[in-house]
């Protein structure tokens, strides 16, 4: 199960966070942004910037999230970069998230999730052209729309994370509202999670299909936790968005796992703070990786 591979990787590196590759032109050094003149070139820079980040990361951290939409907007080159920062990281060993929030109508879901987690025949043969070990989907439209990802995840040893509680501001709009059972939005769709993967629970006790539960909501965090004790959770939130190492431990379990914690650009852009000065990107981002680390472990015990 690709959920005991994370795990696992989490036990062996005593870090519970993951680095989000947001990456985008305006966080490269002066350097390396300056002469980027064209889509392609800006791909190029950020794909150097990405390998030499993942190089200096990859046995301290054992897992990168990159966010597609921080690759589409620079077109069809930086979809490029985004497939050939995942390919990268994978090949260091780290355990890749797709960030893509994907999700439709069921025959428009299976070809998404070719995209990512299953595969493609093309001339008979099969591709993924974008292989990640997990994605991150929108639940929204019911079971139709996550049922493909679920069985590519079975069939291929891959997961995936179902948006439950998000870290945005306004998320309670809609996912803290109660229902006729007494239940909020956030906690039927929890429900729905633990449902989609009952069959994909791996040796360590949680599910390949975990829940992204957000940092910035620290009670409703400690609820699904207690609730829902096999849902893993991918925890958005924390440093840039405001979240604590206090606000974000309760989405652990007792023994420190349960969740992994992203950091995008406080990683990234370290070397933009006065606490990194002098470091090149790449020593700063590992710098402040493994500062993340010991904030995390010194509140959940891991």
């Amino acid at each position: 199960m690709m959920i005991d591979i994370l795990v696992e990787k989490i036990k062996q590196t005593k870090n519970p966070s993951v680095v989000g590759l947001d990456t985008c032109v305006d966080y490269l050094p002066d350097d390396m942004k300056n002469g980027v003149a064209s889509l392609s070139q800006a791909a190029d820079a950020i794909v150097r910037f990405n390998k030499n980040i993942i190089d200096n990361i990859a046995d301290i951290v054992p897992a990168v999230k990159v966010q597609v939409a921080y690759y589409e907007m620079y077109g069809s080159d930086g979809m490029r970069a985004f497939a050939e920062t995942l390919a990268y990281a994978k090949s260091k060993g780290m355990v890749t998230m797709a960030d893509v929030k994907r999700n439709d109508i069921g025959s428009t879901a299976a070809a998404y999730s070719k995209a990512y987690l299953g595969e493609n025949l093309v001339g008979g043969k099969a591709f993924t052209p974008f292989e990640s070990d997990f994605v991150t989907l929108n639940g929204y439209l019911g079971g139709d729309g996550i049922k493909p990802f679920v069985d590519d995840a079975e069939k291929h040893g891959k997961g995936a994370f179902v948006l439950v509680k998000t870290s945005n501001p306004s998320s309670g709009e809609l996912q803290n509202k109660k229902l006729e059972n007494g239940n909020t939005v956030y906690e039927e769709m929890a429900s729905f999670v633990k449902e989609w993967g009952k069959n994909l629970v791996g040796d360590c006790g949680y599910s390949s299909i975990g829940a992204v539960v957000g940092a910035t909501h620290k009670e409703e965090a400690a609820i699904l936790r207690e609730k829902f004790p096999s849902l893993f959770f991918l925890v958005p939130g924390y440093g840039a968005q405001g979240a604590t190492a206090e606000d974000v431990a309760v989405n652990f379990d007792k023994n420190g796992l349960g969740a992994i914690v992203n950091s995008s650009r406080g990683i990234l852009c370290a070397y933009k703070k006065d606490k990194y000065q002098g470091m090149t990107y790449f020593a700063a981002a590992r710098a402040a990786a493994l500062d993340m680390k010991e904030d995390l472990t010194a509140h959940i015990g891991l």
